[in-house]
């Protein structure tokens, strides 16, 4: 028979009363929190009412699928035939505008300035007045836009759509200002 002998090694006593002190602190927190728990119950609110819900469910009647169609080949529609082209006629230059002199054909909305006449009754200025623009001005002395321009090439810039008032437009069709 052997006898085995076991060695007893010493304890560590700081770490044995460091756990015996927590455990201590932990049941005197339990203790703690049984002895508030009737306190705290009667703070709460009475349980609710139980409520019992009936519901009917109706099954819902399954859809009939509707058919897919099946598809048909379209009608074919040939294309037309292409018409046969004809070469363009030569160019003919046309007819320039007849230019003259220009007649004074009244005040008009957009033309109510004042015209300068020569000693035998050409016209000679324009002066621009407020309210004036340069295509009223032309329809008011018979001369197409286009010629008026010409006429004007310093005094009148922007195709007719810069005059201002006092500016004085060129109505001798024999001159250029």
């Amino acid at each position: 028979m052997r006898t085995t002998m076991l060695r007893h090694e010493p304890r560590d006593t700081t770490t044995t009363n460091d756990t015996r002190k927590a455990l201590a602190r932990a049941a005197v927190a339990v203790l703690a929190s049984l002895a508030l728990l009737p306190a705290l119950a009667a703070c709460s609110t009475p349980p609710a009412p139980v409520v019992t819900a009936t519901v009917l469910v109706t099954p819902t009647p399954t859809p009939t699928p509707t058919p897919t169609p099946t598809p048909t080949a379209p009608e074919v529609i040939p294309n037309p035939p292409a018409p046969e082209t004809t070469p363009n006629a030569d160019a003919v230059p046309a007819e320039p505008i007849p230019e003259g002199p220009a007649v004074d054909l009244g005040a008009t909305a957009g033309a109510e300035g004042s015209a300068t006449t020569d000693g035998a009754g050409n016209l000679l200025v324009y002066t621009v007045v407020e309210g004036d623009d340069f295509f009223a001005i032309a329809q008011r002395f018979d001369v197409p836009v286009q010629q008026l321009l010409r006429m004007n090439p310093t005094a009148v810039s922007g195709l007719g759509e810069n005059i201002y008032i006092r500016d004085k437009i060129n109505l001798d069709w024999t001159a250029q200002r």
